[in-house]
C-alpha cells in the first residue's frame, strides 16, 4: 500500500470542492492508495511546465494533482476546478 501525504494547497482546495466531489474523492483517496493508475482513477503524466506531476480525476471538472515522493509515498500537492488547475 501507498502512503499517501498532503499540502496545506491540497487541503485547501479540497475544503472548496462541492459536498459531493469531496465524498468522491475521499473513495478514490483509498483507490490511490492501493493503486494510483487503477483505470477509475484516470491517471495521467503531465507535461509542459508540470513534467514529472500526475493528474487524476475527482469528476469530469475537477482534477487532483501529485507527485511520486518515492516508490511507496505520493505527494498531494493541489486540487481544483480543470480549468484553473493546470496554470
Amino acid at each position: 500500500m501507498i502512503r499517501v501525504l498532503t499540502t496545506e494547497r491540497f487541503l485547501d482546495g479540497a475544503a472548496y470542492l462541492p459536498k459531493q466531489q469531496q465524498q468522491k474523492l475521499a473513495n478514490l483517496l483509498i483507490t490511490l492508495e492501493e493503486n494510483p493508475f487503477h483505470p477509475k482513477l484516470r491517471t495521467k503524466l503531465l507535461r509542459g511546465t508540470l513534467t514529472g506531476l500526475y493528474a487524476f480525476r475527482i469528476t469530469r471538472d475537477w482534477r487532483v494533482i501529485f507527485q511520486f515522493q518515492d516508490t511507496h509515498t505520493i505527494l498531494l500537492l493541489r486540487t481544483a476546478n480543470r480549468k484553473d488547475i493546470y496554470r
